[in-house]
């Protein structure tokens, strides 16, 4: 039988199998675990020693098996993050904090996007599971959260992000929706608009809720009427298509929408009907999605600090992870900020 560049036999199949530590101890005639060593812990041998393994691997192309040293280990140094929706630019920023505060502990992060399914949900927490990470973020469905609790029984710490920790076994990290909806109806009624509608896309969603209760404080100060209507998505196209509906009804001059591709469909359908924004009817959005400047018509929005929400979710993972005992589980609440643009300035 041929015998493969490493020295050991080829597989049944024709190629090489591939090289094992084994054969990179052999090469750099060191023991197996001095190249454990070269590999986890340099600091513990002499650099002529580091060189010459080093220079083995090279030469034999040899690769770590990662999961067999989880599977010893029990936890790898790698965390999952789980979002709701990629598409969304709060999510790309929870993602960008939680990378960079990864990086920073010299930890790995594997990205899973739900596409607000909760089978789908479910499923990657089930393969970071078995990929034995050492915690996972989750950007939830509202719920159940038992796929993260069953996750969380096997020894790995789950933190949410963007919902609250109802449960007292979980940390969060979340901003405060209400506020963010009294911001947005607050601002309409500042520049005049009496007359609001709230498309409330996914209202079985925790922040759609709670942003729906700030707008009633701020409508109810003010003396002015809210209209609620359901929107399917929070795409441009169903704000284009509900815009027409709504827009026809009660002279509506402001709507509040939860995310900014729904406002720049309603500011589409308002363009169709001859309405004039913002001279007309003001729209304000939610997220600050990074194409909402961009827009004929910069749209308004409420933004939240997505980056420090992920920041502050691997924060809180590496607590539990490093020091389990001494954990307390809590959540964290940050605040959103208006930002005010031409959809809304008259």
């Amino acid at each position: 039988m041929a015998q493969s560049r490493a020295g050991h036999a080829d597989s049944d199949n024709g190629r090489p199998s591939s090289p094992r530590i084994q054969d990179v101890a052999q090469r750099a005639g060191v023991a197996i675990g001095t190249v454990s060593n070269v590999l986890n812990n340099p600091d513990l041998v002499t650099e002529q020693t580091r060189l010459k393994v080093e220079a083995a691997i090279v030469e034999l192309g040899f690769v770590r098996n990662s999961a067999a040293r989880s599977l010893a280990a029990r936890r790898t140094d790698t965390v999952g993050l789980v979002l709701t929706d990629i598409g969304n630019s709060l999510f790309v920023d929870i993602a960008r904090g939680a990378e960079s505060a990864a990086s920073r502990a010299h930890l790995k992060l594997l990205l899973a996007n739900s596409d607000a399914h909760l089978a789908k949900q479910n499923g990657y927490l089930e393969l970071f599971d078995e990929a034995r990470v050492a915690g996972v973020i989750l950007a939830p469905m509202d719920r159940p959260l038992d796929g993260a609790l069953t996750v969380q029984s096997h020894g790995r710490p789950i933190v949410l992000v963007n919902a609250p920790a109802e449960d007292s076994r979980l940390c969060s990290v979340m901003v405060n929706e209400e506020l963010g909806g009294y911001l947005a109806a607050s601002h309409l009624l500042d520049q005049g608009a009496r007359r609001l509608v709230y498309l409330a896309g996914f209202p079985e969603l925790h922040a759609i809720r709670r942003r729906l209760t700030g707008i009633e404080k701020a409508v109810a100060t003010a003396g002015a009427s809210l209209r609620v209507v359901d929107a399917p998505n929070l795409t441009t196209g169903s704000g284009r298509e509900l815009g027409h509906q709504v827009l026809q009804l009660d002279s509506v001059d402001g709507v509040i929408c939860p995310s900014d591709p729904l406002a720049i469909g309603v500011i589409q359908a308002a363009t169709d009907l001859g309405m004039a924004v913002p001279d007309e009817l003001l729209v304000v959005g939610y997220d600050d999605d990074h194409f909402a400047s961009e827009s004929s018509i910069p749209v308004s929005t409420v933004s939240q600090p997505g980056r420090r929400m992920g920041e502050l979710a691997v924060e809180l993972l590496l607590e539990e992870i490093r020091e389990p005992a001494d954990h307390g589980h809590r959540t964290k609440v940050l605040d959103p900020h208006l930002i005010p643009r031409r959809s809304t300035l008259r």
